[in-house]
């Protein structure tokens, strides 16, 4: 019994001496971790900014190097870097997404990492794990393991506390850093939509990674400018991708910043709280936008300037076809038009100029009226178009390719390569033309031929909504080879030759006015009238009846004039009928100018316009036009420099950035638009895809307009204050460059932009370069248009931004009194 009571206090005895010196060396350890983590959390933050301000400068280097070039040329400013072939690719660092650009990186930290234990993988899997499970805020089972994995980091040393806030300070540098890239999934659903947007992940992080990883198991400083070389590598041999950061590569840059950093959810956080600070200084009526449907009897083919029945209703006079006309709102609208119901992404050029989805242009009226003529027809799901015409039955090309017999010299693709189509229908003539190398800029009215124009854009042939009324056509004098009425349903011979006055001041001197009607064939007595009518106006215009020839096979006739190059016939006239315009009266002058009755003289000094034919296609579109020998260009130079340096800017600009690291498929891409043409160099660059552009140079912009169809391209002149003349989802990209910046002191963006989203297609791109302030703006209405930001960079001032226009459309519906019947 004694030794058993002796045994049990000294074992108690044992047993408190134990638990004490477990407490003592406890409450010890609980010290020395406490010391531990002050000492990691401050002492190595000194160092990490040194460090990080170093990866920091390495990347602005490389970003300055890669990417500068791109941004050299603003509005008012062309550098001579940019007209070097073979110089520094623009946008080459920040579209470096694809997966062999990431396989390249990850290898190399591989190599660095090859000593790692075995625990380390398992806990990078784990993490890998974490942020592809990860909801996008941390919540949640796998933001539990984030939690679990940041604990047992904390436990695991000081050496990986100060390389994961080191990682941490070089990341948040990083985001600061002023050549920011920021890209969204190219193919991922709405969470990763949003996950994109919010996060705004750069490569440059990538590359900052990938530095701090390399210093932190090497020690060694030759390792930072090794993996931004193998990073550029990988990006030289991968151009070819066509998406900018995929999900996958989202991923992987998460899990690459969180191996070494189980406190990666706090620096997100951190980005978020950043970012929505800089949203916070855009204005609320960029930023807090709330959207609306257009609710207006024309529904989803709602065009603003066209479809006005409060002014049309009060129109003294539609003689003239004044309803026809534009007649704009008061108020620029804010609201988007509704898509048709079915609507379905547009059917890719060539097979979409035979055919296209009917729910897209859902109308009937016209394959009723005009199917028998081979306009178009209803094929089950799509409507057809089988090439033909009123004039032209039997197909487009053998009608081209008659006209073309009866005067060789008009040479489609060689001496005529811009054409003007009146009344175009839906546009087969133009259509095929392409076939001979030649743009045609086809018009027609918005009228009882039900969506004639919106056929066109659907099928991928330019065309635009405009009439022969009261005003002047929206283009310069003499700039088209060739104009072409095929039944048009004008009047050309009324209230002096008006009409056909006008076509005048827009055909090249020289150029031919080709008319297939039934005045020039047939013999009714009102035919026989109007033909008498109509030789004696063009003969008191000087025009040349070269020829009239008839096309049996489609039993039709065409009568083909060409105008004067000189004003030898114009001083030689006995009366002065129809006059001859003032010398004051600007025949370039064309935006909302009324019509006047008189002939402009032809310019006959070689140093001016006009007074020669231009260079035939396509050495034309290359050489600048000789009449710019005297003047100065937009850009402050000679002229004739202006414009070659513009175009050897957009060709590198283009093939170099556009074409490889945008994220577009350009086999996808027919109807293109350049919102602020200069010289036409963007179109031009874009010269070897089947695409066609439509240059627009702004009202308050210079005049280039000319100079553009010198080169042989085509275009028009608008006021962005104001809609359009097209049909909504008619373009699939839209190239702003400094466009909204220059007009935000006329117009509201706001308007602006529902006017972009109005004429884009849903999946087509806007690409904006800008101010980089106007370029924040405009990335916060995309957002807040539920469009996919594709890829944002900034630098110096100015910035790039590429979005998508999705199929989002609002629930809430605004009605426009100005355009409900």
């Amino acid at each position: 019994m004694a030794m058993a009571k002796y045994s049990r206090v000294d074992g108690r005895k044992s047993s408190s001496y134990c638990s004490t010196a477990v407490i003592v060396v406890f409450v010890a350890f609980c010290l020395v971790g406490i010391w531990m983590f002050m000492s990691s959390s401050v002492v190595p933050l000194e160092n990490s900014d040194l460090s990080s301000q170093e990866t920091r400068n390495e990347a602005k280097q490389t970003l300055q190097e890669g990417v500068s070039k791109q941004f050299d040329d603003t509005s008012g400013d062309i550098s001579e870097d940019a007209t070097r072939e073979g110089g520094t690719i623009p946008g080459k660092v920040s579209l470096n997404t694809d997966e062999e650009s990431r396989k390249s990186v990850e290898e190399h930290q591989e190599e660095n990492h090859g000593n790692d234990s075995s625990d380390e993988k398992t806990d990078s899997e784990n993490e890998q794990k974490t942020v592809d499970g990860d909801d996008g805020s941390g919540n949640g089972k796998d933001g539990e393991m984030d939690s679990r994995e940041g604990e047992s980091n904390l436990e695991s040393g000081q050496a990986e506390n100060e390389g994961g806030e080191m990682n941490n300070n070089v990341q948040a540098e990083s985001e600061e850093n002023s050549g920011e890239i920021r890209s969204g999934s190219a193919e991922g659903g709405k969470n990763n939509d949003e996950e994109v947007s919010e996060d705004k992940i750069k490569h440059v992080d990538k590359e900052d990674i990938s530095t701090v990883d390399n210093n932190e198991k090497n020690q060694d400083e030759n390792s930072e400018p090794s993996a931004v070389e193998n990073s550029a590598e990988s990006e030289e041999n991968n151009q070819t991708s066509n998406e900018i950061l995929p999900t996958a590569a989202q991923s992987e840059i998460l899990t690459k910043s969180t191996t070494q950093n189980g406190a990666w959810l706090t620096q997100a956080e951190e980005s978020q709280n950043e970012k929505k600070w800089q949203q916070a200084s855009i204005s609320n009526e960029e930023n807090d936008h709330h959207w609306k449907v257009c609710k207006s009897t024309a529904g989803p083919d709602y065009i603003p300037c066209l479809d006005n029945w409060q002014v049309i209703r009060k129109l003294p006079s539609t003689k003239h076809y004044e309803h026809r006309e534009r007649h704009c709102p008061s108020e620029p609208l804010t609201c988007l038009v509704p898509l048709p119901e079915g609507y379905k992404r547009s059917i890719k050029w060539p097979k979409s100029r035979d055919k296209i989805w009917y729910y897209n242009v859902p109308h009937t009226k016209l394959a009723e009226v005009k199917g028998h003529q081979n306009w178009v027809k209803v094929t089950g799901e799509y409507l057809t178009f089988p090439g033909g015409g009123t004039q032209f039955k039997n197909g487009a090309l053998h009608y081209i390719d008659f006209l073309q017999q009866s005067v060789p010299d008009i040479a489609w693709g060689k001496r005529s390569r811009v054409i003007l189509d009146v009344g175009c229908g839906v546009a087969s003539f133009g259509g095929y033309l392409f076939e001979r190398d030649v743009l045609a800029m086809s018009f027609a009215p918005k009228d009882e031929h039900e969506a004639q124009v919106q056929f066109a854009l659907e099928r991928g042939i330019p065309a635009i909504l405009n009439v022969m009324g009261t005003k002047r056509l929206p283009f310069p004098s003499s700039v088209f080879d060739v104009v072409h009425c095929a039944r048009c349903r004008v009047p050309w011979h009324v209230e002096g030759g008006k009409l056909l006055l006008e076509l005048n001041r827009v055909l090249r001197p020289g150029g031919y006015f080709i008319w297939s009607a039934t005045p020039v064939y047939q013999k009714l007595p009102e035919d026989v009238g109007i033909w008498q009518e109509m030789s004696r106006l063009t003969k008191s215009m000087c025009w040349d009846l070269v020829t009239v020839k008839k096309d049996r096979l489609n039993a039709i006739g065409a009568a083909i004039y060409q105008k004067p190059a000189s004003n030898d016939c114009y001083n030689k006239r006995s009366k002065n009928v129809p006059p001859l315009c003032e010398e004051s009266d600007d025949p370039n002058a064309a935006w909302n100018v009324s019509l006047q009755a008189c002939m402009h003289k032809v310019p006959e000094d070689s140093t001016e316009r006009g007074s020669l034919w231009p260079a035939q296609w396509p050495e034309r579109l290359e050489q600048p036009p000789y009449w710019l020998n005297s003047q100065i260009g937009v850009y402050g130079k000679a002229a004739q420099e202006d414009f070659t340096a513009d175009y050897n800017h957009w060709k590198t600009v283009i093939s170099e950035s556009y074409l490889k690291g945008m994220g577009i498929d350009w086999s996808s891409v027919r109807n293109v638009m350049d919102m602020k043409a200069v010289y036409g160099g963007f179109a031009a660059a874009l010269k070897d895809l089947k695409v066609w552009v439509m240059n627009v140079v702004p009202i308050d912009a210079a005049d280039t307009l000319p100079v553009i169809y010198e080169r042989g391209l085509f275009g028009i002149h608008h006021d962005w204050c104001e809609s359009f003349n097209t049909y909504p989802r008619t373009y699939d990209v839209l190239h702003a460059d400094h466009l909204f910046s220059s007009i935000q002191n006329r117009c509201k963006l706001v308007a602006v932009i529902a006017e972009v989203d109005r004429i884009l297609r849903p999946e087509g791109k806007l690409i904006v370069r800008d101010k980089a302030e106007t370029i924040s703006a405009v990335e916060s209405m995309a957002k807040s248009l539920q469009w996919e930001i594709r890829m944002i960079y900034s630098k110096d001032g100015e910035g790039l931004l590429c979005v998508r226009k999705k199929f989002w459309r609002p629930t809430v519906e605004e009605p426009i009194k100005s355009a409900i019947v």
